[in-house]
């Protein structure tokens, strides 16, 4: 579907973020581990997260819907089917794949879209070594795999994503032995905090050094606890709406704390140094707009971050660098190239240097035009909050492909405009 956005507007409100699909996705994954009831609440029902919600019942789980954002978890992991379909996340692919081979089912790990297209390679090796046989696409979904997973010692290649890892966490406490994962060169490791902390929530530990992501021991035959848990705000979701505000408002995102451990918390500081204006209280956030100027930031650790700071930054008066860009190939589209290709245009130039690993965006006055989301979700967020600044005639092809991480977006920026 294509779409017209508001064009010239002005934002003024208050809007909370929907729940943050990474804790969510993480939790569902424990509960299908626990054999035990599990409550979660505040729970989304986006894209990547209803495909985590598949793939646990197809692994045992029975989901029981208490209401429109609660739901009650019977877990097991007791497969009844030979292919899990993950949609089109990437973190389902890569959460679900070492808890699929903790049996001795054969089963087929799959997805559709662009992530049929991204990397899995990292997963091939570690799951070999750890006993499991797999079969693969040549680095890419479907994967085959079969159990059971055994422990031992691992070493992983975490320079491209931390999903795996992640994945290996919650999967091997389940192990018959103990476990050492090695990781070279994490990247995202705010991300393996939030598994931490999940895990930690149902009952299941891990040792490891506090800031170190280089080694973690985990004692096999552990057993995972249900839990009654409210999964926090999505900071990823609050940072678009954190940017649309600094360029076209004043709003307050409710329901975010920046005690979180979620990576997107550094948009503030990218706010502040943009010279957009902050308030902040518990668990509160009001951003309102004000003369922006061009900035220097590293989005190496929160890569998903990317489309909203090139939004904030070509509203910024002057060139703005963001370094990290290597991070961009790997999701669901080439998000750096396509971020350059969709906002030239509107009129705004983006450089890319992968020599030195940085883009550099000439900030400016959007006109109109035809853009395409190419189906990823933040590129349409991305520039439909760039078309927040023009008088001229905006429209974004394939809009609907937020429902991805976040469905009621449009309508929460409608509900927000001035009228």
């Amino acid at each position: 579907m294509d779409s017209t956005v508001p064009l010239g507007c002005t934002l003024s409100g208050e809007i909370t973020p929907p729940c943050s699909k990474s804790y969510a996705q993480r939790a569902l994954a424990a509960a299908l581990l626990a054999n035990e009831t599990t409550t979660l609440r505040g729970i989304e029902m986006c894209s990547d997260t209803r495909s985590a919600i598949d793939a646990i019942e197809k692994l045992g789980a029975t989901v029981h819907i208490i209401d429109q954002n609660t739901i009650k978890i019977e877990g097991g992991l007791n497969p009844h089917t030979d292919r899990l379909d993950v949609g089109e996340s990437g973190l389902a692919a890569r959460l679900f794949t070492p808890i699929a081979a903790l049996t001795a089912k054969p089963l087929t790990i799959d997805g559709r879209g662009t992530l049929r297209h991204r990397p899995m390679t990292m997963m091939i090796e570690p799951l070999t070594e750890l006993g499991v046989e797999v079969r693969d696409g040549g680095g890419k979904l479907p994967i085959e795999v079969r159990g059971p997973m055994r422990g031992g010692r691992v070493t992983v290649d975490g320079s491209m994503s931390s999903q795996f890892i992640t994945g290996l966490l919650i999967a091997l406490p389940m192990a018959k032995d103990d476990t050492t994962i090695e990781v070279r060169g994490a990247v995202s490791t705010p991300y393996i905090d939030m598994t931490l902390e999940t895990l930690k929530r149902f009952g299941i530990e891990v040792l490891y050094k506090e800031g170190d992501y280089t080694e973690f021991y985990i004692e096999g035959g552990q057993c995972y606890k249900g839990v009654d848990y409210t999964i926090e705000s999505d900071w990823s979701a609050a940072a678009i709406i954190m940017v649309a505000a600094a360029i076209a408002g004043d709003v307050t995102i409710r329901n975010i704390s920046t005690l979180s451990r979620q990576a997107d918390t550094i948009v503030c500081r990218a706010l502040e140094r943009a010279g957009a204006s902050l308030v902040i209280e518990s668990d509160n956030i009001t951003v309102s707009h004000r003369e922006l100027t061009a900035f220097s930031f590293d989005a190496t650790n929160a890569p998903d971050l990317f489309p909203a700071l090139v939004a904030l930054a070509a509203a910024a008066d002057g060139v703005s660098t963001i370094y990290g860009i290597e991070r961009l190939r790997g999701k669901e589209s080439d998000r750096g190239e396509v971020l350059r290709e969709e906002y030239a245009k509107l009129g705004i130039d983006i450089e890319l240097d992968y020599d030195e690993n940085v883009m550099r965006i000439v900030g400016g006055t959007p006109h109109g035009g035809e853009v395409d989301s190419h189906d990823d979700h933040r590129i349409a967020m991305s520039l439909a909050v760039t078309a927040l600044r023009t008088s001229d005639e905006v429209t974004i092809r394939n809009r609907e492909c937020v429902a991805k991480s976040y469905p009621s977006f449009f309508d929460d920026i409608e509900s927000l405009r001035v009228k």
